[in-house]
């Protein structure tokens, strides 16, 4: 997969973009580039994991205790895609 592959729609609430890839039935993750988005000011992406519609922390993508990971360049947002694809076993489809 390449970063380029990633379909982001633009929000407007806050403004910016975002990209929802679903993993199986029960995981999906968000990436955003918004004015509130960690990162955002230097071009940078944010991401947030969902289990069963809730935010959850994922070891090996996010860190203890926490959510949301960000200030993630392209490169690192595509290592999240597949990491994500190794840890649920589920090929990633675009929501």
């Amino acid at each position: 997969m390449k970063f380029e592959d990633i379909k982001f729609v633009d929000t407007d609430m806050p403004k910016g973009t975002q990209a929802l890839m679903k993993f199986g039935d029960k995981y999906e993750l968000s990436i955003i580039q918004n004015e509130t988005s960690y990162g955002n000011a230097k071009g940078l992406f944010e991401i947030a994991v969902f289990h069963n519609g809730g935010l959850h922390e994922l070891p090996g993508i996010t860190e203890p205790g926490d959510t949301v990971k960000g200030f993630l360049t392209k490169e690192n947002v595509v290592g999240i895609v597949k990491k994500m694809h190794l840890i649920t076993g589920c090929d990633p489809i675009q929501a």
